[in-house]
C-alpha cells in the first residue's frame, strides 16, 4: 500500500472505475455506496474494505473522495446530519469530484475550514471511457497545499490535472466544460442528420469531420453511439441536463448571458420528457431524428 488511506463514496458509472484505478495504484481503499450491494460487489473484485456507514468510512480514511450524482446528494453526504463533516478528523482532506454547484462548493469548503478539514472541489471530464482508462481531466478548486496533497490520487485517475483556483473554481470550470460538450454534441447531431437526410453516409461524414477543424474529443468518443444509435450511457442525459442547469444558474449569478446553452438545456429537457433521461447524452441526436 502507498500513501494515505483513502475513502471513496459513490460507486456509479464514473465512481467505480475511478476507485478501481486508486486500488490498482496501491492505495489502501475503503468504499461506501448508498446501495450497499454495489460496494460489496466492488470489494469482491478489488482489494478494498467496505464501510457500512459514512462515519465508519471517515474513521478509516486520511482522505475521502466523493463522486455523487449532483448537489442534493453532495449536500446530504457531506454536509447533512450524519454526513462526512460530522465524522472526519482535523487534518484530513475531503475531495468532492462530483459535478455540483460552485456556491455549495464554497459553502462546504468554509464549513470544512472551520473544522480543520481541507476540501477541494475537483470535478472531472472524460466520461466513462476516461474513468475506465484513468485519463480523466481533473479541474480542482481549493487551497494550493490541499491540491498538492491530492496530486498522487489525481494522477491515478486522470491524465490532465489542473489547479484552477480557489474553492468553487473547479465547479465553475466544470460548468464551462459541460456547456462546450453539450453545444458540440448538438452541432454534431445537426451535421449528421443534415448529411444523412441528404444522402451522405454518416460514417463518411464523421471521418471527414474528425480530420479537420471540426474534430473534437466528443466526436471521437461518441462515434460508435452516434452511428449505431446504441445509447448505453456513459454520461446520462439527465445528468447533463442537471449540469446545464448549474451552468445557467452560475451565469445568472455572475451576470453572464448563455443563450445557446439555454436552448440546448431545453433540448435535454425534451429528451427527459420523452423518457430518454437514462440514455447517453449523445442521444441528443434523436430529437433531430424525430423531426427529420
Amino acid at each position: 500500500m502507498i500513501g494515505e488511506k483513502v475513502g471513496f463514496v459513490g460507486l456509479g458509472i464514473m465512481g467505480s472505475p475511478m476507485a478501481r484505478n486508486l486500488a490498482d495504484a496501491g492505495f489502501e481503499l475503503t468504499v461506501f455506496n448508498r446501495t450497499s450491494g454495489k460496494a460489496e460487489a466492488f470489494a469482491e473484485e478489488t482489494p478494498a474494505t467496505v464501510a457500512h456507514s459514512l462515519e465508519e468510512l471517515a474513521g478509516q480514511s486520511d482522505v475521502v473522495i466523493t463522486m455523487l450524482p449532483g448537489p442534493p446528494e453532495v449536500e446530504a453526504v457531506i454536509g447533512g446530519d450524519g454526513g462526512l463533516l460530522d465524522s472526519m478528523d482535523r487534518g484530513t482532506l475531503l475531495v468532492d469530484m462530483s459535478t455540483s454547484s460552485p456556491v455549495m462548493a464554497r459553502e462546504l469548503a468554509a464549513r470544512s475550514f472551520e473544522l480543520g478539514i481541507g476540501m477541494l472541489d475537483a470535478p472531472v471530464s472524460g466520461g466513462d471511457v476516461g474513468a475506465e482508462d484513468g485519463t480523466l481531466s481533473i479541474m480542482a478548486g481549493g487551497e494550493a497545499e490541499d491540491f498538492e496533497r491530492a496530486i498522487p490520487l489525481f494522477e491515478a485517475m486522470g491524465e490532465t490535472v489542473v489547479h484552477v483556483g480557489g474553492s468553487g473554481a473547479g465547479q465553475v470550470t466544470k460548468a464551462a466544460n459541460q456547456v462546450v460538450v453539450a453545444l458540440v454534441l448538438e452541432a454534431i447531431a445537426e451535421a449528421l442528420v443534415l448529411g444523412s437526410v441528404a444522402g451522405v453516409d454518416p460514417e463518411k461524414i464523421i471521418d471527414v469531420l474528425s480530420g479537420g477543424l471540426a474534430a473534437s474529443k466528443a466526436l471521437e468518443v461518441k462515434r460508435g453511439k452516434l452511428l449505431t444509435r446504441d445509447f448505453e450511457p456513459g454520461g446520462k442525459v439527465a445528468f447533463h441536463h442537471k449540469d446545464l442547469g448549474i451552468a445557467l444558474e452560475t451565469g445568472r449569478e455572475y451576470g453572464v448571458a448563455l443563450p445557446v446553452t439555454a436552448l440546448v438545456d431545453q433540448m435535454f429537457g425534451a429528451l427527459e420528457a420523452k423518457g430518454r433521461g437514462a440514455w447517453d447524452h449523445s442521444a441528443l441526436i434523436t430529437l433531430l431524428d424525430d423531426g427529420s
